[in-house]
């Protein structure tokens, strides 16, 4: 066989289905997301058997993304873990055929309990359909299995229904990368969410000159800061220049003579504290510059800096 040859056509199968599901959308896409939204307590997200394993990737990203989530095995369910359901949460049910028993408790529960039921699943007139407040029947797929068995194509169209989910109740509530950053305090996300006054270089550390200082003054500076680039203050400590290489090699000829107010680019690049690193990296690649000051403001006016960031730092992190 031909190994590269069958792997794209499991890769397209499941491409096309995606390409169905979105298709698929329609007005109990948007009924399960406002249910979602309007929940007071908690989403639980349920599954059996490979929809299990989706079922707590799922969880897994409504937990991630600013909704509270959490999995429930339905077979777990019935013996004792359905007392995690409780008023005030949405039940999300994922099953390809629609029809697994162990699904029945845990949605004869909901029912009682009064707990919404979103039901995902392939067969429209299935128990888990039928019993669901919000029906969200996606498109009956052939598995990539090459006879037709494994869950693979259906899976990737619960996941990425699941993602659809997700991502758009994220957005109906508003969640910002800074509220993502609280959510995500570790690991290269966290990184670069984090605000840049986590990874500058402070007060202690800035390469700081007056206007009148002389170019060797500077020179000297630039050279034990190890950051390629000097601010200039003024008599307030307002930073109101910097000097760079580039600076220094427009300027070669009248640097023996020069004071630093003559040879500064004025209204330079600043980054504001409240950005956050990855914000911060993009704005460096994005200027073509590899160090710049940061303010305590909004990056615009005379300010004094309280700390410095090199690109070098941010990439040394991990953020990137």
């Amino acid at each position: 066989m031909d190994p590269i040859g069958r792997g794209r056509e499991v890769i397209l199968a499941e491409a096309e289905a995606l390409v169905a599901l979105a298709d698929a959308l329609d007005e109990h896409f948007v009924r399960a997301c406002e249910t979602i939204v309007a929940l007071r307590r908690q989403l639980v997200v349920t599954g059996m058997g490979k929809s299990g394993h989706i079922a707590r990737k799922v969880a897994a990203t409504f937990a991630a993304t600013g909704t509270p989530a959490i999995y429930v095995h339905p077979g777990e369910a019935g013996h004792g873990d359905m007392g995690m359901l409780a008023a005030g949460d949405v039940l999300l049910v994922l099953s390809n055929s629609g029809s697994t028993a162990e699904l029945r408790p845990i949605m004869s529960f909901a029912r009682r309990a009064g707990i919404p039921i979103i039901g995902m699943a392939a067969r429209r007139g299935s128990p888990v359909i039928e019993g669901a407040d919000v029906p969200l029947v996606v498109p009956r797929v052939v598995e990539a299995c090459s006879v037709n068995v494994a869950p693979t194509t259906s899976t990737a169209v619960q996941l990425s229904l699941g993602d659809a989910l997700a991502m758009t109740v994220m957005d109906m509530r508003g969640v910002s990368r800074r509220d993502l950053g609280v959510l995500h305090p570790g690991g290269a996300i966290g990184l670069a969410l984090a605000p840049v006054t986590e990874l500058m270089h402070g007060p202690d550390r800035l390469p700081l000159v007056a206007e009148h200082a002389s170019m060797p003054q500077v020179i000297s500076i630039m050279t034990t800061g190890c950051f390629g680039v000097a601010g200039v203050t003024d008599p307030a400590g307002r930073l109101v220049g910097v000097i760079t290489d580039g600076d220094l090699r427009r300027h070669f000829a009248m640097l023996d003579t020069a004071s630093a107010a003559e040879v500064m680019t004025r209204r330079p690049k600043l980054i504001p504290a409240d950005m956050l690193a990855g914000e911060a990296l993009q704005f460096l690649n994005g200027n073509r510059i590899t160090a710049a000051f940061v303010v305590p403001g909004t990056g615009e006016g005379l300010q004094a800096p309280i700390g410095i960031i090199h690109i070098h730092d941010l990439l040394r992190h991990g953020v990137g």
